[in-house]
């Protein structure tokens, strides 16, 4: 579902991403970690098109991001969920969720609302349809960028640390509609997260990311009971205490 081959960025003679190469297959869920400042938010930021590779390319679904295509492309597979919530402060969470589909899907208002309200039941919020974001807790408004990004239907889901802006006491709520989803086979996840936790429990495979190279992959029980780079086992055992 993604490939990208040869991927380099740099912004001024800064180089956040060095030649990765990674594939991503249509249902699989992904964890990227790593310490801040390895190139993480970068990566998934290429990958949604919202930066563009100095070098090497970014393919979803076989159709490559360039320079006239990306919107399209993005548009047509890939939904994100930010660290910070980005909904819209003088529309409704109702307004929020459906804007895409009726802007960009050209779906009715009525089918948009329709869609807007199950994935705020899956989110547990159908209540808040009519509220405001300044009203609603971090963790509710980060529930609702999810079903935001869910009411697109999209193959593809984009999270990029998605609770680091989060309360703790609120982390889990977000954590546990993350893990409902990742139990659905047609949606394919890349999540950059710190939650070890999560990433143990929900991920295919964990990439650990550092200083722009991609140091180790692995399923998540040999990630985290054998890794076999000392860079990652050293992070490890200061994330794991």
């Amino acid at each position: 579902m993604i490939l990208i081959k040869g991927l380099c960025k740099s912004f001024g003679s800064l180089e956040v991403l060095k030649n990765i190469d990674l594939r991503v297959a249509e249902g699989e869920k992904l964890t990227i970690i790593g310490p801040s400042g390895s190139g993480k938010s970068t990566l998934i930021r290429c990958i949604n098109g919202l930066e563009s590779p100095t070098e090497g390319c970014v393919i979803i679904n076989g159709e490559e991001l360039t320079h006239s295509s990306r919107t399209y492309i993005v548009r047509k597979y890939c939904a994100m969920v930010f660290q910070q919530f980005n909904l819209y402060p003088h529309m409704t969470v109702l307004q929020n969720i459906t804007l895409a589909p009726i802007k960009l899907q050209k779906k009715s208002k009525r089918e948009a609302a329709e869609i807007a309200y199950e994935y705020l039941d899956m989110v547990g919020l159908r209540d808040k349809a009519q509220a405001y974001p300044a009203t609603l807790s971090g963790g509710q408004q980060q529930r609702i960028a999810i079903a935001r990004a869910l009411a697109t239907r999209q193959k593809i889901l984009l999270f990029d640390e998605p609770t680091s802006a989060l309360d703790p006491e609120m982390v889990q709520e977000v954590l546990d509609v993350m893990i409902r989803l990742s139990h659905q086979d047609s949606i394919t996840m890349v999540v950059v997260t710190h939650e070890m936790g999560f990433a143990r429990q929900v991920a295919d495979r964990v990439i650990f990311l550092d200083n722009g190279v991609i140091i180790e992959e692995a399923e998540p029980e040999e990630f985290f009971e054998q890794p076999k780079n000392e860079r990652t086992i050293t992070f490890l055992s200061k994330i794991l205490r």
